[in-house]
């Protein structure tokens, strides 16, 4: 199992929306991060930063990933949330959510 986590800013003028946009995300955008071996997904807010984590328990997460990306559920939901997020300062250039590194993980 690997532990992903990432960032990105949220606008602040919409974080009402992006909180009301995850009060009820769609199944089908669910079921095909489940489908990815995704679990324990969760997104966590400080100031105007957004962190997620989840648990792959996969053995290929780039071609997960591409599953997820290819799916017209989640795409439709990202036209959605993506106009809510900007990348952090740390961000390569067209890197989306940034991915974090891990210092401590007691079990």
């Amino acid at each position: 199992m690997q532990r992903i986590t990432q960032v990105i800013k949220v606008r602040p003028e919409k974080l009402a929306e992006y909180r009301e946009l995850h009060r009820n995300v769609p199944r089908p955008v669910l079921d095909r991060l489940r489908r990815s071996n995704i679990a324990n997904y969760s997104i966590h807010l400080l100031g105007d930063r957004l962190f997620s984590y989840f648990e792959y328990h996969g053995d290929d997460l780039p071609a997960d990933l591409a599953a997820v990306a290819a799916d017209e559920a989640t795409q439709e939901w990202w036209k959605l949330t993506d106009p809510c997020q900007e990348p952090v300062e740390e961000a390569a250039p067209g890197e989306w959510w940034t991915g974090m590194q891990q210092l401590f993980l007691m079990e």
